[in-house]
């Protein structure tokens, strides 16, 4: 049974996330955190980040790393599958389609009227992660804001925007940071 629920679950997921992997995490976060319980808001993250870290599609390694840790290897066969069975379909049907009536002026239209709800989508799951890393999933509250996380997080972002580093040296060094942070002030 749980298997099937993996399977459904992600397969909804992947019938609605649109815009990818980055649109689908707030998708994830309702099934595998608010609707099924099988993970906490810290272990979301988790997630997040090894499948992010992780060689893929982030939605494809999220699937696969929620099924894992929920049923094993066979729950990440059946979430795997469930997230890759509608984007096997649609975007056959889509090209399809696509090649077919491209040259219609309302399908560039709803093209455009979508790219705002993606980018809408990309921003939620963002805000919850950004919120988690500076305040740990407490209340919001300057007393309560992780100066390691925060630190790191503009570290980051200043590396990433103004000085374009490439985003695996921007997690090596964060990841070098805190561990150092760690070892030294026992924070992390």
């Amino acid at each position: 049974m749980i298997l099937m629920e993996l399977f459904w679950a992600f397969f909804q997921i992947a019938l609605f996330s649109v815009g990818g992997g980055y649109a689908a995490m707030p998708l994830i976060r309702s099934q595998v955190v608010q609707a099924h319980g099988w993970m906490t808001m810290s272990e979301f993250a988790d997630l997040l980040t090894i499948a992010e870290m992780t060689p893929g599609p982030i939605q494809l390694n999220a699937a696969t790393f929620a099924g894992m840790r929920v049923a094993g290897f066979p729950g990440a066969v059946c979430a795997s599958l469930g997230v890759v069975t509608p984007s096997l379909l649609l975007v056959s049907l889509l090209a399809w389609l696509y090649r077919r009536y491209r040259s219609l002026s309302v399908i560039q239209g709803v093209l455009g009227f979508l790219r705002p709800a993606v980018v809408a989508l990309i921003a939620s799951a963002g805000l919850d992660v950004l919120l988690l890393v500076l305040f740990g999933g407490h209340k919001i509250a300057p007393q309560s804001i992780r100066l390691l996380g925060a630190g790191l997080f503009l570290l980051a972002l200043f590396l990433l925007r103004r000085r374009r580093l490439s985003p695996i040296a921007v997690m090596l060094l964060c990841g070098a940071l805190s561990l150092a942070a760690g070892a030294l002030f026992g924070a992390g």
